[in-house]
């Protein structure tokens, strides 16, 4: 079965740190960029929070730039959003995203299920 799998958020005060984890698995094929979103309480949408390439290449929203490191491990499908002084405007349902390419070249997109992260003031 083809999933991503999230762990890490929780409930943290302003100026702490939290670290979340993302591993996909039954990729047959590749993966192209990898990538967490959030959606904020009654938010409409997810936004991008961080994404990196396989080749190493990160983009930051402007709200997490200096704040957040993205970084993953290629041999273990996996990528990790490190996330430091935190703001209770940082809370968010956080989104694992996953470009994944077949064999055959076709990609497509996969999402986690979700973690909750709660910054409290």
């Amino acid at each position: 079965q083809v999933q991503l799998v999230e762990s890490g958020g929780g409930l943290v005060q302003a100026g702490g740190s939290l670290k979340l984890s993302c591993a996909a698995s039954g990729i047959s094929g590749g993966i192209n960029t990898m990538g967490w979103y959030r959606q904020a309480p009654g938010g409409l949408q997810r936004e991008l929070v961080a994404t990196a390439t396989g080749g190493g290449t990160t983009n930051y929203a402007d709200s997490v730039t200096g704040r957040f490191t993205i970084s993953r491990d290629n041999a273990k499908n996996t990528v990790y959003l490190q996330m430091n002084s935190l703001k209770p405007e940082d809370t968010a349902v956080y989104y694992c995203k996953a470009t994944v390419r077949s064999y055959s070249g076709y990609t497509y997109a996969l999402w986690g299920q979700g973690t909750q992260v709660t910054v409290s003031s």
